[in-house]
């Protein structure tokens, strides 16, 4: 999970329904892919992806840097990890694997593309998670400090304008930066961070402090929820389809069940 390749066209690869370039073998179908990559030939990625994959693009593209970080780590490395009829590319020293399944049917080997939708919403699912949990740690980390700063816990992530009375506020100039940085402070309403929502509950600002962190959509940018405490023990849950609903409803720091230690 730690590299992306054309990030944003493999995280919104539509079902396809025509047909595609075929091969008499797995790697074939690799090395045509990274041609295609590596000189942008747009009508190659058009016959091994569908016609329509760039209009899932958004107007700024590829990301570049992942575009060469594949380009790289192909010449450093590749090879075609093969389970019966499916086979991945790996790649790089560390042996990346591309969540761009290749096929065989009775006409040969290609790209699918709905099992592509699967893997790379499953890895984003895991890296979104990661990132949350990561979060809740740094919220722990951010809580202390501005106790020792203001001798008493926030009880807000975002601070009112002009105010310190949140974990985060605009740095001014000669002014120390505040315990929680920008990122929980999404720059759309609504639009969270890295796929999760945060709330502060059950905040004693004397005694205590506690997160609640959820999926933006349930199954697209996450499954888990969690929360931690000032002991910084992250604990997690899965509420299913209604887990909106069922955070909501959660106002103090309880970790009995649902919830299990994350492990």
């Amino acid at each position: 999970m730690k590299k992306i390749l054309l990030s944003t066209l493999l995280f919104s690869l539509p079902l396809v329904s025509f047909a595609q370039q075929q091969f008499a073998n797995p790697l074939d179908a690799a090395t045509a892919f990274a041609d295609a990559v590596t000189t942008r030939n747009e009508p190659q990625l058009n016959a091994l992806l569908g016609d329509d994959w760039r209009h899932f693009l958004p107007p700024d593209g590829a990301d570049p840097e992942a575009v060469a970080r594949f380009e790289r780590d192909w010449k450093i490395s590749h090879r075609i990890d093969q389970q019966g009829d499916t086979a991945h590319i790996n790649v790089g020293t560390d042996s990346w694997q591309l969540p761009l399944p290749i096929v065989k049917t009775e006409a040969g080997w290609h790209f699918d593309m709905q099992a592509a939708q699967d893997e790379i919403i499953t890895r984003t699912i895991g890296r979104n998670e990661l990132s949350a949990i990561g979060a809740m740690h740094a919220y722990v980390d951010a809580q202390e400090d501005y106790h020792l700063r203001k001798q008493r816990y926030a009880s807000k992530l975002i601070s009112s304008e002009g105010q310190q009375d949140g974990l985060y506020w605009p740095m001014q100039p000669g002014e120390a930066p505040s315990p929680l940085g920008p990122a929980f402070s999404p720059v759309a309403p609504g639009e969270g961070y890295h796929g999760y929502r945060f709330r502060i509950i059950d905040s004693n600002q004397s005694d205590g402090f506690a997160l609640i962190a959820w999926p933006v959509e349930y199954g697209e940018t996450g499954v888990m929820s969690f929360i931690v405490s000032q002991d910084d023990r992250v604990y997690q849950a899965d509420f299913g389809e209604e887990t909106a609903e069922k955070v909501a409803a959660i106002t103090r720091f309880d970790a009995a069940a649902p919830w299990q230690p994350e492990e």
